[in-house]
């Protein structure tokens, strides 16, 4: 098991951890007994906090990355998505999951900080998995949303006076509007992501290294696929609901496998760097 590796610390990224956790920590904990106003004060610290965290540990003096801070990076990201929406659409309810996932993400981060960048690869090595890594921010929003448009609909079954007022604060059809909007977005920065490793290994990671057919490379393909599945499944054939969702789920399994699940094993289980 690799635990916080020693050289990987100091003490801005745990000034700026720690302070994104807390911040996030208290309104997930107490947010009924805190004012709008305080909420959203917090909630603007600690997104702020995060993103320097993210930021540093990326570009910073010691860059390191590793799975959890790939899941800080897709946390921050689902949060910036939030923040916009909860500005266009007042009545979105998720306050108190999101922070609480924001902060179990900062620590997790602070904890396990990953491995140390090599100095062959390349300075845009970390703008490459950025940009890998939203969107896995991006899918990560849609599957929430489809989580939020699937329990409406269980709901709406029940009850079907409640057509117009659910319980994430939006109509069933804004939220599957917006779930397949993330999911198109996500589907175009994945794409992105895969054809700069396909075209550009040697400049990103040093001379010799290539592409190839390794488990991450094989679950980004499948994830591509199941989410190309499903976005002309939708255009063509008129997907919705359980079905669309279904494919969502498993297209967001794999992605999240590819990377996260990879360096996890990687990682925790096999106690290696690289």
């Amino acid at each position: 098991m690799i635990l916080a590796n020693a050289a990987a610390y100091s003490l801005t990224s745990l000034f700026l951890g720690l302070g994104a956790a807390v911040a996030y920590a208290t309104p997930a904990l107490a947010s009924a007994r805190l004012s709008a106003a305080t909420t959203r004060l917090l909630l603007w610290c600690a997104w702020g906090l995060h993103g320097m965290a993210v930021l540093w540990s990326l570009f910073g003096d010691i860059p390191h990355f590793g799975f959890a801070p790939a899941l800080s990076v897709t946390a921050w990201l689902g949060l910036t998505v939030y923040a916009v929406e909860s500005y266009m659409y007042p009545k979105l309810k998720a306050v108190w999951a999101f922070a609480g996932i924001g902060a179990i993400a900062v620590l997790l981060a602070l904890v396990f900080p990953g491995q140390i960048l090599h100095s062959a690869a390349s300075k845009w090595l970390p703008v490459h998995w950025a940009l890998g890594l939203a969107s896995y921010g991006l899918f990560a929003v849609a599957v929430a949303h489809a989580w939020l448009m699937m329990r409406a609909d269980s709901q709406m079954r029940l009850s079907p006076s409640s057509m117009s007022a659910t319980s994430s604060g939006l109509p069933l059809l804004t939220l599957e509007r917006l779930t397949f909007r993330f999911v198109t977005a996500g589907f175009v920065l994945l794409t992105a992501t895969l054809l700069a490793g396909w075209l550009f290994s040697e400049s990103l990671y040093g001379a010799g290294k290539v592409w190839k057919w390794d488990h991450k490379t094989i679950f980004s393909v499948l994830s591509w696929l199941a989410f190309a599945v499903l976005i002309v499944g939708r255009a063509e054939f008129g997907w919705r609901g359980r079905t669309a969702v279904r494919v969502l789920y498993i297209g967001s399994g794999l992605l999240l496998l590819a990377y996260v699940g990879s360096r996890f094993v990687l990682e925790m289980v096999l106690g290696r760097v690289a």
